[in-house]
């Protein structure tokens, strides 16, 4: 999204949360820092070491030029101290700054509003309980941005005005919306809206967004509440209002009542992002329009005498009509961001269903319960979607590996059962 590629020079370290990268620009630096909700701030790398000597060693050959336009006399400046499993007295902290005078700082110290701000930073692990008494990693560096946590908390579902069983984790509706590359005046949708927390994250970015939910009362914010404490849902609870409450009304272009299985959009590409949740049958059951003919599962009745008759949704078949559409309906380019439940026992890759004009940038594993997962699946259309590759996910073998999951549901509460069982046996021994 800001023009350039970064890289690690390091190895990811799962038992440490810092992390060395290398960046072409500050400027790149600061744009990755407007988008992350993942990122707590980044600095500019002056030295480290897995010691305090090694620290004052490396931080000793730091080229003096790179230094000097942030210690000119003109200049005020502060050193912080954070330290990660540990936490110091102000006069061990005062102690570390102190062993800093070799560095060549000629400005003066302020506080409450410098101009540089400087920071140390300690690891000391990852287990409280086995604290090491010296850090094992240390690091020095200018700060330059923080990245965007406080969205995690602002966007809050707690705090938000229209809810639903399934509303979507506040940071993980951000990582979706930059994994699909949301920018401003793009268009983003929905398929399976629900109370619209997917939309959100997009409009905060600037997108303009609209969704399709085939259940008619969550569209019009009817019926009961999903709030403790609440019966049935107020006059003004619905997407629109979830949007007005953050300042994003503008962005809201509509919710349809809508069954994704069937074709409600005219042919040519609309959207530059397709974000969506679907129903896996856990909280919510996948749903579409049946006949009278079907199986009847249930047949249901809105407050306004909408009539319709639902029969199941299988999964594999949300997931390829998924693929389907975004083949046919995103921009070149354009992306398709969506949660994949997996049954872990039977995980493997071949399994992510694919499609000949989408291509698989990512596959993230969010852990569920010990035997089950959702994958965060980003795909990019790389390919103008032709007629014949309508059904080609039917031709090459990919279809059947995946029907397995359409019993997710009984795979996710079978080890629930099992877990009882076995509490209940130990609560009789």
């Amino acid at each position: 999204l800001y023009g350039g590629q970064f890289s690690s020079e390091q190895e990811i370290h799962v038992n440490s949360p810092f992390w060395i990268l290398s960046i072409p620009s500050e400027e790149m630096a600061r744009g990755l820092m407007k988008r992350t909700v993942c990122a707590k701030s980044i600095f500019e790398l002056w030295g480290h070491g897995r010691s305090a000597g090694e620290l004052y060693e490396s931080l000793k050959n730091y080229p003096t030029d790179k230094m000097l336009p942030y210690l000119q006399s003109d200049s005020t400046y502060k050193i912080h101290i954070h330290t990660f499993n540990k936490t110091l007295t102000q006069a061990q902290k005062i102690k570390k700054i102190d062993a800093l005078e070799f560095l060549p700082f000629k400005g003066k110290v302020n506080l409450k509003t410098p101009e540089h701000i400087f920071w140390i930073l300690e690891d000391y692990g990852m287990n409280p309980n086995d604290v090491p008494e010296e850090p094992i990693h240390l690091y020095f560096g200018r700060w330059i941005a923080d990245g965007q946590r406080e969205l995690i908390e602002s966007y809050s579902v707690k705090k938000r005005h229209f809810i639903g069983n399934t509303s979507m984790d506040a940071c993980l509706s951000f990582i979706m919306a930059n994994h699909a590359r949301v920018k401003p005046n793009d268009i983003v949708y929905d398929p399976f809206v629900g109370t619209g927390g997917l939309l959100i994250s997009s409009a905060h970015f600037g997108a303009y967004v609209c969704g399709t939910d085939i259940d008619y009362n969550t569209i019009h914010g009817l019926g009961k509440a999903s709030r403790k404490n609440q019966k049935w849902r107020g006059p003004d609870e619905n997407i629109r209002a979830n949007l007005r409450q953050y300042g994003l009304e503008k962005y809201y272009l509509d919710a349809l009542v809508a069954d994704f299985s069937r074709p409600i959009w005219r042919k040519g590409m609309l959207f530059d992002a397709i974000i969506t949740d679907p129903p896996y049958g856990i909280r919510e059951a996948p749903r579409r329009m049946g006949s009278q003919k079907e199986t009847v599962k249930s047949a249901e009745k809105s407050t306004e005498n909408h009539f319709f008759i639902s029969s199941s949704y299988h999964l594999s078949d949300i997931f390829f009509d998924l693929l389907k559409f975004g083949a046919e309906y995103l921009v070149m380019g354009g992306r398709l961001v969506y949660w994949l439940p997996i049954y872990r026992p039977e995980y493997t890759e071949e399994i992510i269903p694919r499609h000949p004009c989408l291509k698989l940038i990512s596959n993230c594993e969010q852990m569920l319960s010990s035997h089950t997962s959702r994958r965060l699946i980003t795909m990019e259309k790389v390919k103008e979607f032709k007629d014949q590759d309508e059904n080609s996910y039917l031709l090459d073998g990919q279809y059947l590996p995946y029907r397995g999951h359409n019993s997710f549901r009984e795979k996710y509460f079978s080890g629930v059962t099992k877990r009882i069982a076995k509490e209940e046996k130990d609560n009789q021994k």
